[in-house]
């Protein structure tokens, strides 16, 4: 199927389609005439994709992960635990954690100013 049938199946732009084929997660065939083919399973994959990227992978975590990804993907993907993924998914788990953790204490310290503000606190 060409790049624009995937595109209007997915819901996926295909300026997103091609990005992902850049970035490794999605594999497309040239034609004579340079347009891209893609397989039935491209649907899929883009699903998958798209439902990685939803639970704030990466691309390239979402490269690592992706192999141990089955199924249809509903609301969220079914896993094979292929080895090292629980690792892999705990250790962005933990970055999320920390990020979170550096947001609260920013967001604190703004707070701060903008109750010493002539204005008071806001919310």
């Amino acid at each position: 199927m060409l790049i624009g049938e995937l595109s209007r199946r997915t819901g996926v732009r295909a300026r997103l389609l091609r990005y992902y084929e850049a970035q490794g997660l999605l594999d497309a065939r040239r034609e004579r005439n340079g347009y891209r083919d893609y397989d039935e399973d491209a649907v899929v994959t883009v699903r998958r994709v798209r439902a990685l990227l939803d639970a704030g992978l990466s691309t390239e975590v979402i490269r690592s992960v992706l192999p141990c990804v089955r199924g249809e993907v509903q609301e969220m993907p079914e896993f094979d635990w292929c080895a090292d993924l629980r690792a892999v998914l705990q250790k962005e788990m933990t970055a999320m954690d920390d990020h979170i953790e550096e947001l609260r204490r920013t967001r604190g310290t703004l707070a701060g100013y903008l109750a010493r503000s002539p204005a008071g606190p806001t919310r």
